[in-house]
């Protein structure tokens, strides 16, 4: 069982280009930082490699960082056979919100993606069908951005959202 810190150091001498970040949220659990041009390599390496063993995409979810105009992606892994677990997360501009796609690694991921793409805004280049999964194919903007304005009418019909002056009265 590989402890992140171990991780860390096994990436940083895989990896000597990149500076890899640790950190920890209000939970206390650490996760790695990886760039978004090398989710993908490590993802790869973090399931097939012996030491780690990652076989389980528990979960990946889209975030909005709406101070620093980024999206990301935190990843959740775990080893069946290993017993240890990690988060990665990626961070991305909200301009060019482009993360590669870990469909191909964990199959897991295709629903997973699909959510971040459609609740977010994340697009996962090289995703088999990148499509929205939760709001019709026309609806507007992306619902968990923390900029959202909710539509009031969809095709005519209202949808129930009150607009932000509405909910103040």
């Amino acid at each position: 069982m590989k402890t992140p810190e171990e991780i860390i150091e096994i990436l940083q001498n895989r990896f000597t280009d990149e500076e890899w970040i640790l950190e920890s949220g209000q939970s206390g659990l650490p996760w790695i930082r990886v760039p978004a041009n090398k989710i993908k390599e490590v993802s790869k390496i973090l399931r097939d490699d012996a030491e780690f063993r990652f076989d389980t995409l528990m979960c990946l979810s889209g975030l909005h960082y709406s101070a620093e105009q980024e999206l990301g992606v935190a990843y959740h892994l775990h080893s069946t056979s290993l017993k240890h677990s990690l988060a990665l997360k990626v961070r991305v501009p909200e301009e060019k919100p482009e993360i590669p796609s870990v469909e191909s690694i964990w199959k897991t991921a295709d629903w997973h993606e699909r959510e971040a793409w459609d609740m977010v805004g994340v697009q996962f280049t090289d995703h088999p069908d990148l499509r929205r999964i939760l709001c019709p194919d026309d609806w507007e903007g992306y619902p968990l951005r923390k900029d959202y304005v909710p539509q009031e009418f969809y095709h005519g019909v209202p949808t129930g959202e009150k607009t932000v002056s509405e909910q103040n009265d």
